[in-house]
């Protein structure tokens, strides 16, 4: 979770930056400027040292995401033992569904999507590999919060709180310790339209020594996400790959 200790404001705003060009799909000084509200000077003087380091690119005058960070996030995937054991049987697993299929982590209070396959079925969404999403709004963030202490979980709604992304999205705290109490219990949990609407989802935890590393997820469309196929066969499915990972992440 973060710190309370004190921040560099230059490095803050850098990242700021970074992440505005991301969500603009690049931008000029002027844009960039008048959308985070700073001075075109300073805009312009992180610029120049983020191009110069490579970390952005400069197109006709247009800012953007430089493919430095690509380096940078592989290494900060591969250097998780999940990324190298997991996908073998996330591939497996959208073979036998059809459906998307997803091996993600918790990171920073957020889910973060480390590896996707596609099945012959599965729908376009909105997800990639690196993108970080709420956990109250998606099944694995359900599995994984339950697997921590409660005020782990306190930490993170206190952090990121509980906002809502369809009108199906648990924003209520005992609602949402309700939920994760059930999720325990039965060890799989759902995505009923909270995070997409028309879109449903299950997932399941990877737990090793006692401490949840990551989960197993499996997307799709409402309309074929329902009856005994939603309930039950696609938690089973799920649970036993994210058991077979597992027993790789101990034993392999």
């Amino acid at each position: 979770m973060q710190s309370n200790a004190p921040t560099v404001q230059a490095t803050e705003t850098s990242f700021r930056i970074i992440e505005a060009l991301m969500e603009r799909k690049g931008a000029g000084v002027t844009e960039l400027a008048h959308h985070l509200e700073l001075p075109k000077s300073t805009v312009y003087n992180h610029l120049t040292t983020l191009e110069r380091n490579e970390y952005v690119v400069k197109r006709d005058g247009t800012y953007d995401v430089g493919l430095r960070f690509l380096h940078l996030g592989e290494y900060a995937r591969n250097r998780r033992l999940l990324s190298r054991v997991g996908p073998p049987e996330i591939d497996k697993l959208a073979e036998q569904t059809d459906e998307m299929v997803n091996l993600l982590v918790e990171e920073h209070g957020r889910g973060v999507f480390i590896y996707r396959e596609k099945g012959s079925d599965a729908v376009h969404m909105d997800t990639y590999e690196g993108k970080r999403v709420h956990l109250h709004t998606m099944a694995f963030g359900k599995a994984v919060m339950a697997h921590l202490p409660e005020e782990r979980v306190d930490a993170i709604i206190d952090q990121h709180g509980l906002p809502a992304a369809t009108p199906h999205t648990i924003t209520d705290r005992d609602e949402l310790f309700a939920e994760l109490e059930a999720v325990k219990e039965q060890g799989h949990a759902f995505d009923r339209e909270e995070r997409l609407k028309g879109l449903q989802c299950v997932a399941a935890p990877i737990v090793t020594d006692d401490t949840v590393v990551g989960g197993v997820s499996v997307s799709g469309p409402k309309s074929r996400m329902r009856g005994e196929w939603f309930t039950e066969e696609l938690p089973r499915l799920i649970k036993s790959t994210a058991n077979v990972i597992e027993i790789n992440l101990t034993y392999g």
